[in-house]
Formats: C-alpha cells, sequence, structure tokens
C-alpha cells in the first residue's frame, strides 16, 4: 500500500476503530446491488424537493465576531499569529482545511481555529451548483445562529477580501472524544454512555426544533470537556431548512454512520437520519464498534440495508430495546428524539432530560420561534 493509500486510510478509520470510508460532501452515491425493501421505494422518496430555508432563527445571547480585516504576524518569541491568536500547535486536519489551537493574547483563552484557502475550496464542486466554499459558508451561516451548551460555539469569522485565507474561530474543547474503549467489552461502560447519550440527545433536539440537521453525527465529531459535557462539533455536512421540510439528496458525511434509506441514492428525512446515526453511535459507546461495517464502502452500504442488527445476549433488555428503536432500519418506525429522551434506559439514572423553551426571533422577520432542547440560560 502506497504512503499516500496509507494516509487516506488512517485518517478514515473513526473513533473505536470504525472505518470511516469518509468522502467529500455531495458526492453522488454508488448505486445499490441489493435487492430494495418496499419502504425504500416509495415514490414519495423521489419526488419531495428541499426548498432553502429563508427565515432563520437566532438564538444567541452574543453575536459572532465578524471580522474583515486580516493581519498575519509573528509574537516576540517567533509564534505565527492572526489578528489576537497566537499559533499553539495543530490539532488536526479535514477535507477542506486543518484546524489549529490558537491562544488569544486578549482573553488568554484558547480556541480552535478552522483555516482554509478560498481559492481552493472554491475549485472543489460537491453538486453542480456549489463548490466547497458553499459548505464553509452554509457551516458558517448555521452556526452563526446557534447557542447550546451540548454545541461547540462559534465565537468569530475572519473574511479579509484581499486574503485568500478564511477562519472559523471555534470554542477550544480541551478533552476527548466520547469513545475511547476503556470500558467493558472495548465500549466505555453504560454508565458513561448513557450520561453522554443524554447530552447528545439534548444538543439534537435542540438543532431539530431549530430545523437544523447535523448530517454528520458520530464520536469523532461529539467532544466531552473536562467537566464530562459533551458538545456537538462539525457542522460542514449540516443543512438548515424551512417550515419542517428536512428532505435532502446529497449523501451524508460518514457512510458506517449512514441511515438505510440513505444508502440508494434517493431522497431522505435528515432528522430522521440523524436518529440513526446517535443509535451507531450509543452502539458503538456500548460494545466497541460500529453494528455495520463492510470491506468496501458498497458492501458497508448493502450490510446497512439488508443486515439484521445483532445485539449480543449479555445486553441490558432496556438498552437493547433502545438500540433496536433507534435503529430501526425503516424510518417510519424508528424511534423519535422526544421518545428516546423519555426511554426507560435514558431516564434510569437522572431522569428526564431537562427540556427548556428557547424563545428565538428571526433575522429577517422577527418572527418567534419556541424550541425544546437541553435548558440553556441564553434561552428563555
Amino acid at each position: 500500500m502506497s504512503r499516500m493509500m496509507l494516509a487516506d486510510f488512517d485518517r478514515d478509520v473513526g473513533c473505536c476503530s470504525c472505518l470511516g470510508f469518509l468522502r467529500m460532501a455531495g458526492r453522488e452515491m454508488d448505486s445499490f446491488t441489493g435487492e430494495h425493501p418496499d419502504f425504500l421505494l416509495d415514490e414519495g422518496y423521489r419526488k419531495r424537493t428541499v426548498f432553502p430555508a429563508k427565515d432563520r432563527a437566532i438564538c444567541r445571547d452574543k453575536p459572532v465576531k465578524e471580522t474583515a480585516h486580516l493581519t498575519r504576524s509573528e509574537d516576540s518569541d517567533g509564534y505565527k499569529m492572526v489578528n489576537e491568536y497566537v499559533r499553539q500547535g495543530t490539532i488536526g486536519r479535514g477535507s477542506y482545511g486543518k484546524v489549529v489551537l490558537y491562544q488569544s493574547i486578549n482573553d488568554g483563552m484558547q480556541y480552535a481555529i478552522k483555516a482554509f484557502y478560498k481559492s481552493r475550496l472554491s475549485k472543489v464542486r460537491v453538486s453542480s451548483s456549489e463548490t466547497a466554499m458553499t459548505d464553509v459558508h452554509r457551516e458558517v451561516s448555521i452556526m452563526k445562529l446557534l447557542e447550546h451548551p451540548n454545541i461547540i460555539n462559534l465565537v468569530e469569522v475572519i473574511d479579509d477580501p484581499e486574503s485568500d485565507h478564511f477562519y472559523m474561530v471555534l470554542e477550544y474543547v480541551e478533552g476527548k472524544w466520547i469513545c475511547d474503549a476503556s470500558g467493558a467489552c472495548g465500549g466505555i461502560g453504560e454508565y458513561t454512555a448513557r450520561r453522554y447519550l443524554r447530552d447528545i440527545i439534548a444538543g439534537l433536539i435542540y438543532l431539530h426544533a431549530h430545523d437544523i440537521v447535523h448530517g454528520d453525527i458520530k464520536p469523532e465529531n461529539l467532544l466531552v470537556t473536562r467537566n464530562g459535557t459533551v458538545k456537538i462539533g462539525d457542522f460542514s455536512v449540516s443543512q438548515a431548512f424551512e417550515d419542517g421540510n428536512d428532505e435532502l439528496w446529497r449523501s451524508p458525511g460518514t457512510p458506517v454512520f449512514t441511515a438505510p434509506e440513505c444508502c440508494i441514492g434517493l431522497s431522505y428525512h435528515g432528522k430522521v437520519a440523524d436518529v440513526w446515526a446517535l443509535g451507531v453511535t450509543l452502539y458503538c459507546m456500548i460494545l466497541g464498534y460500529c453494528p455495520f461495517i463492510g470491506d468496501s464502502l458498497q458492501d458497508t452500504y448493502d450490510k446497512i440495508v439488508d443486515t439484521p442488527l445483532y445485539i449480543p445476549e449479555e445486553v441490558d433488555p432496556e438498552l437493547k430495546d433502545l438500540l433496536q428503536g433507534l435503529l430501526s432500519k425503516d424510518p417510519s418506525q424508528r424511534l423519535t428524539l422526544e421518545s428516546a429522551a423519555k426511554h426507560p434506559w435514558v431516564i434510569r439514572e437522572g431522569g428526564p432530560i431537562p427540556i427548556g423553551s428557547c424563545r428565538c426571533k428571526s433575522e429577517s422577520t422577527g418572527k418567534d420561534y419556541t424550541s425544546a432542547g437541553a435548558k440553556n440560560d441564553n434561552c428563555t
């Protein structure tokens, strides 16, 4: 295997050794080789249209700072600087850019900054009418609307029209992924998995109430703070909708977390697909591996659609019931987030997930939105 192929393979191995087979957003689905279940061939999946959201709900106590001037320099010790931020080191790399740790000389706080080259992203086609830069702008526009204790916060956007550089300044979580294979059976144990799941559900309920589909829920995008709070990150393939119309045609982010209805190239409901990914994530947290992994991308899709869900006999009966509900192959029978939040296994320790009402003002019309999610002091 060549060095480049090895690098690609390492990048594609997700948390808990789950093979991610990462793809660029917008790549067309491979044709499905197996026999289609009847519910996946419903004509409704073929004819529905996704409408862009025109009336976005703003749910922030403090707006995202927007900076149109960029100064790249060095501090007295020779460390590179971007405006007020001093470079500390690289955190990671993605399909479109890299994430770098910086420290602000103004407040002393550390931030994770996603750095992009606009010219490069503008040349990458993700669909017939959109480029990778379109995805970045969409990610920014979505994150500008949101503020929640279980969602990574966007602090600042640096976009100098005279520069090819584009920066997203994000809250830095000095923690870990939710899945570190430290518990029984290679997972993290039921107690920790339950605590993490409650936070993820709270964040997803909040997103869905604001007509936002995450599109790439997986352990790698779920970070744990030092105090044990889970925060949802990476909105690079997320979508915002209006009037509850959450249908999508573009393929989701990571195939092993892809719902069956997404695997055959037809339209699907994004919120229901998020629930499936939540189920795969819970399965991974409990058992340390994903439920459906094939030898290739197409084989993975085939297994997701055709292979029955396997849950070991020793798994707690209530947990088994929850996993079966979240991982129902028929999206119409899949457990809803609201039902999952009230499931006996979820509320066994800690009681019901706290739900707070959020009165949001529309950016364009001032229309009120009421949304559910974990209680957020910024949303009253």
